[in-house]
């Protein structure tokens, strides 16, 4: 049993954002296809303010959102409101962190559509501390993760934003999942990205620790997991149809993960468009069960495995067609409920 309270094997969920621009819509088919453990649904289709980076940016200091781009302007004094954002931070003021409506019409129709009883969890998703300092930047385009006192800020930024997301979405479901998403922890350690390991670590737990419920962290590339996995993460979701095989190069950190009650998100279910046309239920859940033995037959249990999972797109859909993603949600709910009968799971 996890910490949440409740058992997570083979349950299916989703990442976060949708290709709709009707909030309703995509609320609609995420409560159909993922009634037990339904996210809300991030928008990028429907505006720039409902990018993954823009999203979480609002009330940010100095932060500048023009056009379709969002950056920081350190020319002018952000002394007074990087004051008010570690007031807020020092004092636990998650009021601070709220989302308005305008940023997150899926967020805010969710809390509205997703009121039906029987939900085993509610999830959400913030931008990622290390994926939002590396793509926002300041006005010469350095990002702003380069920069220790903003670096700091937008950990602390972020963990406000992901109180404030969890307690209202305690009004859906008392038990909640928040995913800090981290697409960039795929470029840590290469030529292009410099970070000391200590680094990625504290500023990552610096949000995990704003989430009471259970936390997890989605990154959909390959990265150094044994970085991810030395976190106080719940969840380790990633994209498993195309990296399985690099989680099973870390046997050592996913055991100990396990054996703390840790729960892999297995994002099988592809997000690409012609790959996804080509699956099957079938087809996916062999895979699924292909890229389970590769950490069983690493001597880590196989019973641990199946009790401890959750199944997942490989990441977002909001850059496929409606019906594609209509399809990756239905292909998703089906593998789930497939392994969930294969492996004897009830509850």
């Amino acid at each position: 049993m996890t910490k949440g309270g409740f058992e997570l094997n083979g349950l299916a969920t989703a990442i976060g954002s949708m290709p709709h621009v009707e909030p309703r819509e995509a609320c609609s088919l995420i409560l159909n296809y993922l009634p037990d453990i339904s996210a809300w649904p991030q928008l990028p289709k429907k505006s720039f303010l409902e990018n993954m980076y823009v999203q979480f940016s609002e009330g940010f200091p100095g932060v500048i959102v023009e056009g379709e781009r969002i950056w920081v302007d350190r020319s002018k004094d952000m002394s007074k409101p990087l004051e008010q954002l570690y007031t807020a931070y020092l004092e636990n003021n998650i009021e601070y962190g709220a989302i308005s409506t305008k940023y997150a019409a899926g967020f805010h129709a969710f809390l509205k559509e997703a009121k039906q009883k029987g939900r085993k969890a509610a999830k959400g998703q913030v931008t990622g501390p290390i994926s939002f300092g590396l793509s926002v930047t300041d006005q010469n385009r350095r990002p702003l993760l380069y920069d220790e006192v903003l670096a700091d800020a937008i950990a602390k930024h972020l963990r406000l934003k992901a109180a404030w997301e969890e307690k209202a979405l305690r009004s859906v479901c008392p038990k909640t999942i928040i995913s800090v998403d981290e697409p960039y922890l795929s470029s840590i350690g290469s030529a292009f990205v410099s970070l000391p390991r200590e680094q990625v670590v504290a500023l990552l737990e610096e949000v995990l620790g704003g989430i009471r419920g259970l936390k997890a962290i989605h990154c959909c590339g390959n990265t150094d997991w044994s970085v991810v996995l030395q976190t106080s993460l719940d969840i380790l979701s990633f994209d498993a149809y195309n990296y399985a095989k690099t989680l099973a190069l870390y046997p050592a950190e996913v055991k100990s993960f396990l054996s703390r009650g840790g729960v892999i998100a297995w994002g099988i279910v592809p997000n690409d468009e012609q790959t996804l046309a080509k699956e099957t239920e079938a087809s996916m859940g062999d895979r699924l069960e292909e890229a389970m033995r590769l950490l069983s037959n690493k001597g880590i249990s196989y019973d641990t495995i199946i009790s401890q999972c959750l199944i997942t797109p490989s990441c977002g859909l909001g850059s496929i067609s409606i019906e594609a993603a209509a399809r990756a949600l239905e292909l998703t709910a089906a593998v789930s409920a497939d392994f969930r009968k294969r492996h004897n799971i009830q509850n």
